[in-house]
Parts: C-alpha cells; sequence; structure tokens
C-alpha cells in the first residue's frame, strides 16, 4: 500500500552515509527511490571508526555500532536529514539513539544469504582455510566442518574479495546482496557458491536497507514513509526483536532470519529461524517458529533459545550500560 504523499520543500533531503562503494550504492538506491515519489535528495559522507580501523578487528571494536553511530550523529546534530544503512550494522538493543532518532523506512531487501566465494563448501579440502571476520560465519562452519581452519578478514568488499586464492586462503564469505548490489562477477574459474540458511542462517536484518530520521522531523518523516516497505519491515523487525531480546550483552554469536510463511494456510504469519552458538562453535541452536506478530515471534524465539535450549548456560555474557 502506498504511503502518504511527501512534503514540498525547495531543499534536498541530505542523506548522510558512509563512503564506502557499497553504503554509496545504497543511499543512491535510497535516493532513487525518493525521486519516483518526488522527493530530492543530496549525500552526506561520514566517516566512521569501523572505516578508520580497518586493521583491527571487528570483534575488539565497539560491536555492531561501529559503522553507524557516527552516521546517526552527523544526523542528530543536524548536518543530515536522515541516515542510510545496511540494517544489519544496526544494533538492536532497546536504548536510545542519539538525537531520538527512528527507523522511519525500511525500503526493500536483497538477498539475504550468505555465499562462498572461491568453492563450495563440499569442494573445500580438510584443513582449508576461509577467511571471514563473522564470527556468526566461523562458528556455523566450524560446526558443520571442524576440519577448517579460519582467518579474519577486513576492508572494502572488494579487497575482501581479493583474498582468494591468496596466502592459503581457499574460499572468502560474503553476502550476496553486497555482490549483486555492486555488479561484481567472480573471475574466471571462481565458484561462487550460495549457502543456504538452513546451512548458515544470516545476520540479523541481512541485506535490508535502514533509514533512519530525527523523531521530531515531520517532513523527512512524511517523505521517508512514502519508500517503507511493510513486507520488508515486519520481517526484519521481527529479527531485530529476536536479537534485542537476547540483550545487548550478548557476547555470542547469533543469527536470524525471518521469511512470510508459505501456503495459504499462512496469510500473514512469520516463520523465524533463530541461532545461537558457543564461541568455538562446538555448540550451535536453532529454534524456528511462526506468528502474526514480528515483534513478539522474535521475543519468544530468543526466550526459547536462552530457557530452554540452554542458550543461557553458553556464556560469556556483560551486562552494557
Amino acid at each position: 500500500m502506498p504511503g502518504p504523499a511527501p512534503p514540498t520543500s525547495d531543499r534536498p533531503l541530505r542523506l548522510a552515509t558512509r563512503g564506502s562503494p557499497l553504503a554509496l550504492w545504497q543511499a543512491r538506491r535510497v535516493a532513487a527511490l525518493l525521486a519516483r515519489a518526488g522527493v530530492a535528495s543530496e549525500p552526506v559522507v561520514v566517516e566512521t571508526e569501523g572505516d578508520r580501523r580497518t586493521d583491527v578487528p571487528l570483534e575488539r571494536l565497539a560491536g555492531r555500532g561501529v559503522f553507524v553511530t557516527e552516521v546517526q550523529a552527523a544526523v542528530a546534530r543536524g548536518e543530515a536529514d536522515a541516515a542510510v544503512h545496511s540494517a544489519k550494522d544496526l544494533p538492536a538493543s532497546a536504548a536510545p539513539t542519539p538525537g531520538d532518532l527512528v527507523l522511519a523506512a525500511f525500503p526493500e531487501r536483497g538477498d539475504p544469504r550468505d555465499v562462498l566465494v572461491g568453492c563450495s563448501l563440499e569442494e573445500l579440502a580438510p584443513g582449508a582455510t576461509v577467511a571471514t571476520g563473522s564470527a556468526r560465519r566461523r562458528v556455523q562452519l566450524a560446526n558443520l566442518r571442524p576440519d577448517l581452519t579460519f582467518t579474519g578478514l577486513r576492508g572494502n568488499l572488494g579487497t575482501r574479495l581479493g583474498r582468494v586464492g591468496s596466502g592459503g586462503v581457499s574460499a572468502v564469505v560474503a553476502a550476496r546482496a553486497a555482490l549483486d548490489r555492486l555488479g561484481w562477477e567472480p573471475p574466471d574459474g571462481v565458484t561462487v557458491a550460495v549457502l543456504s540458511p538452513s546451512t548458515l542462517l544470516p545476520q540479523v536484518a541481512q541485506g535490508a536497507l535502514a533509514v533512519e530520521c530525527r523523531a521530531d522531523d515531520d517532513r523527512t518523516r512524511a517523505a521517508l514513509a512514502v519508500v517503507d516497505d511493510p513486507a520488508v519491515r515486519a520481517p526484519v523487525e521481527a529479527e531485530r526483536a529476536f536479537l534485542a531480546e537476547l540483550g545487548g550483552g550478548c557476547t555470542l554469536p547469533v543469527g536470524g532470519h525471518a521469511e512470510w510463511a508459505p501456503g495459504p494456510g499462512a496469510p500473514g504469519r512469520l516463520r523465524l529461524t533463530g541461532m545461537l552458538g558457543s564461541g568455538d562453535g562446538h555448540v550451535v541452536l536453532r529454534h524456528v517458529a511462526e506468528g502474526a506478530d514480528g515483534p513478539s515471534l522474535g521475543r519468544a524465539v530468543a526466550r526459547y533459545l536462552l530457557d530452554d535450549a540452554g542458550g543461557a548456560d553458553l556464556g560469556p555474557w556483560r551486562s552494557v550500560p
């Protein structure tokens, strides 16, 4: 269902974004969707800590907010009207965002699955080295293939994909949506193997775009409402509620994927799969449930993993202010 008519103004909406090739693609995509609705916009490029400190593993930085906090701050300070994010980079904590921001639009979602670039999981030789900077990916693959060896991975998409076949790396794990959006084509002889969620559960909100603005900015909220897609918002909100219920203090590998339940007997119902693993990959817990309300479904799946499946005993957990 289309949203309300956008407000009119002579000033373009200023869209804050990171400066990576993928982030700029995302900002341009949101700008194109806004333009279809008659809303002009322009980018405001912001450098984040995650962009500056490419030599530090993500696990040692400040968590999920490392790619979004400074972009959010630009909006809170009035230097931009809205912030365009990869939704997977956004923390799901109930704590308020800088400047009281709201998630005004989830415009679209690409393919949420991960891929192995280099060769398929079955083709990986015993003891092969896989490059990934994600604990979620590492523990799930280690649980399936305990023989594999892992090495860290940072940098933009081109840099990461360039590791294939270099320094003993047999394959690199990447997001399918990132490859699609940047139009990346594998070199001759390089396999791209899609990993189904049943094999490797994606990161919460992977593939989705998210746009934030100030809660009191009625003009921007009305403009962004036009490009918000309810069919994307509902599954993403279920996944984010799952992550939030696990708590901001969860330092364990987490994955979650929601989709509309198939079949004529399930109209308006979501199916959510949640995953919680031990840091060493020896234990990977999964639970699948269906429900009509996304946030309630997300919380229920998280509570099952914590309370009934033994997730609360995996540790370590920490409190976050």
